[in-house]
């Protein structure tokens, strides 16, 4: 779904910025927008990318995350990408002979949130299509981050790279965007008199219906039925509604009669 469908919510735009090192095609450059775009992150970086920039290629795949492609900052060399960073996570899925931590990305995304709310300036960086990162460009980095992958199948394009390390990151926000854009979630319950006057609009049908038989068992057969009302936590507009429902069950058994 295109960023152009929720116009009217709002941007978050913040995090980490994501480096890319010597990137290849345009499409995997629009398609790591998209993601970070999708969870929250806004600065792209690009060292070196092979095709040059700005790629008309990377603004068709970001498919509407122009803030960030648009955005994007190019630089010659990785020293110059990372120079005014002050905690860089490198993401690898080969082990290195370099003595450096090793996170896996959860805990990676909570030390970068840390960072973050602390006015650390950081970065997340990523090798190439093909090969990934070497151990020079491993070397600036202050950790490493590596994902629970298949041993015999641990090869991730970037965008999905990028992607798992942007989720893990939106997840680590002290609310849900995604839950938050639905509304607070929490329903709010009918007034008692309201769900009462609805029992009672019931109870008052069913007896004109004759549901309620025999006649012994009627207030047992009532207390039920209100049970059911109680349990169901009922919104005022689920009421509303629900009497309408009554009514007009009422008023096609009133035609029916007559």
């Amino acid at each position: 779904m295109s960023g152009t469908d929720f116009k009217n919510k709002p941007l978050i735009a913040e995090g980490p910025a994501v480096i890319l090192c010597e990137p290849q095609l345009g499409q995997n450059i629009g398609m790591v927008a998209r993601a970070m775009a999708n969870f929250g992150l806004a600065e792209l970086r690009l060292v070196a990318p092979r095709d040059g920039w700005p790629n008309e290629h990377a603004t068709k795949a970001a498919s509407g995350a122009l803030h960030v492609v648009e955005n994007a900052s190019v630089h010659a060399t990785l020293e110059e990408a990372v120079a005014d960073l002050s905690f860089v996570m490198a993401t690898t899925a080969r082990p290195r002979d370099i003595v450096k931590p090793v996170r896996g990305p959860e805990e990676a995304a909570g030390d970068l949130r840390r960072r973050f709310l602390a006015g650390e300036k950081t970065g997340i960086l990523y090798g190439r299509e093909r090969w990934g990162l070497n151990n020079d460009e491993i070397i600036l980095a202050d950790e490493i981050v590596t994902f629970p992958v298949n041993p015999a199948f641990a090869s991730l394009n970037i965008a999905q790279a990028v992607l798992l390390m942007s989720y893990e990151w939106m997840k680590t926000a002290d609310s849900n965007p995604a839950f938050d854009a639905f509304g607070s979630g929490e329903r709010v319950i009918a007034d008692r008199k309201h769900l009462v006057g609805l029992m009672e609009h019931v109870e008052q049908a069913l007896d004109d219906a004759g549901y309620f038989f025999p006649a012994e068992r009627r207030d047992r057969m009532a207390q039920t039925v209100r049970n059911i009302f109680v349990h169901m936590k009922l919104q005022e507009q689920e009421i509303q509604t629900l009497r309408g429902v009554v009514a007009a069950l009422e008023g096609r058994r009133r035609k029916q009669q007559n």
